[in-house]
C-alpha cells in the first residue's frame, strides 16, 4: 500500500494486552499493520450534560467527515495519556478542562481503505461551558448533542459514525456519572 497521511512518521506506543509497552513503531505501519498500540478518547460534557461530539475533517486518513467524541488520538512517547488528552483537546478542538480518567477498552476495526485500528483506549470524560475553537485540519465541525438522542441517532444511521464512538458509547453509559 502507498497510502500516506499527516503525522504518518508519528511514532506510537505499542501494547500487549494489559497495556504494558512493548515498543514504538511509525503510525502508518502500525495501521497497516493492525498493531495493538494506546490510544485515548475525550468526551466533554457542558452544565446541560450534553455531549460535545465532533465531525472528522474531510483530509483525515480514515472516517472522514464521520462524527465522533469531543477528541482522540495516541500519546507520544515519554508523554503521559492525561497530557496528551490535554494536549489534543487543546489542538483539535481549542478547549481545556479538568480531565478524569473513567474506563479502558480494547478494539480493533479494519478501514475500507485497507488500514486497521487496534487500540487501547482511555477514556477521558471533563465538564465544561466553553466553546470549541476548532482546528479545521483535524474537525470539520461540532455539536452538543444529549445521550438519549445520541444513542437514536447511532441506533437509525450508523454510518455517520465512527466505529469506535459505536464500539464505546454503550460503555460509557454504564460508566459516567451525568
Amino acid at each position: 500500500m502507498k497510502e500516506t497521511f499527516e503525522g504518518a512518521d508519528e511514532l506510537v506506543i505499542l501494547v500487549d494486552n494489559q497495556d504494558t509497552e512493548t515498543g514504538v513503531q511509525d503510525k502508518l505501519s502500525v495501521h497497516q499493520l493492525g498493531l495493538l498500540h494506546r490510544a485515548f478518547s475525550v468526551f466533554i460534557f457542558n452544565s446541560k450534560n450534553e455531549l460535545i461530539l465532533q465531525q472528522r475533517a474531510d483530509g483525515k486518513y480514515h472516517s472522514p467527515g464521520l462524527w465522533t467524541n469531543t477528541c482522540c488520538s495516541h500519546p507520544k512517547l515519554g508523554e503521559s495519556t492525561i497530557k496528551a488528552c490535554e494536549r489534543r483537546l487543546m489542538e483539535e478542538m481549542g478547549m481545556s478542562c479538568n480531565l478524569e480518567f473513567s474506563f479502558s477498552f480494547m478494539y480493533k476495526c479494519r478501514f475500507s481503505n485497507g488500514l486497521t485500528e487496534h487500540e487501547f483506549d482511555h477514556v477521558y470524560i471533563g465538564y465544561s461551558d466553553d466553546l470549541p475553537v476548532l482546528n479545521y485540519s483535524e474537525v470539520k465541525d461540532w455539536k452538543y448533542i444529549n445521550l438519549k438522542d445520541l444513542e437514536k441517532e447511532i441506533e437509525s444511521h450508523p454510518e455517520k459514525f465512527t466505529e469506535w464512538l459505536k464500539i464505546c458509547f454503550p460503555k460509557l453509559i454504564e460508566h459516567i456519572k451525568l
